[in-house]
């Protein structure tokens, strides 16, 4: 019986694990209509990969660090975002879209520019 118990609490516990590092939920198409019409773009880019702004993807920080840094910009020249502005979920969208854009290839991974020796 101890073991019994004892394995259905590590399971338990496995299980938690694995929802709380789960990602969240998001829109990804959404997320994309988002960062266009809140011209997100214009600092950060269509893709997030910078600009004026900072690189913020692929593979942006957790989401509860995006939503902070939305709310309460460090010292720069972003824009402060309410939630009157853009709502949690509108953010967590957008977050969605952000982590579903891939990395940039590597240059030794694109055959055109490897012929070119």
């Amino acid at each position: 019986m101890k073991k019994l118990l004892l394995s259905a609490f590590l399971l338990l516990g496995c299980v938690a694990m694995q929802a709380q590092n789960a990602a969240p939920a998001g829109n990804v198409e959404n997320g994309k209509k988002l960062w266009a019409k809140d011209n997100c773009y214009s600092c950060h880019g269509f893709d997030g990969h910078g600009g004026a702004g900072a690189k913020i993807a692929p593979k942006p920080i957790a989401l509860q660090g995006f939503i902070a840094i939305v709310r309460k910009p460090p010292k720069s020249n972003m824009p402060t975002f309410s939630s009157k502005v853009v709502s949690d979920a509108e953010l967590r969208d957008m977050w969605a879209y952000l982590n579903s854009i891939p990395a940039t290839p590597d240059v030794k991974d694109i055959p055109l520019l490897n012929a070119i020796q």
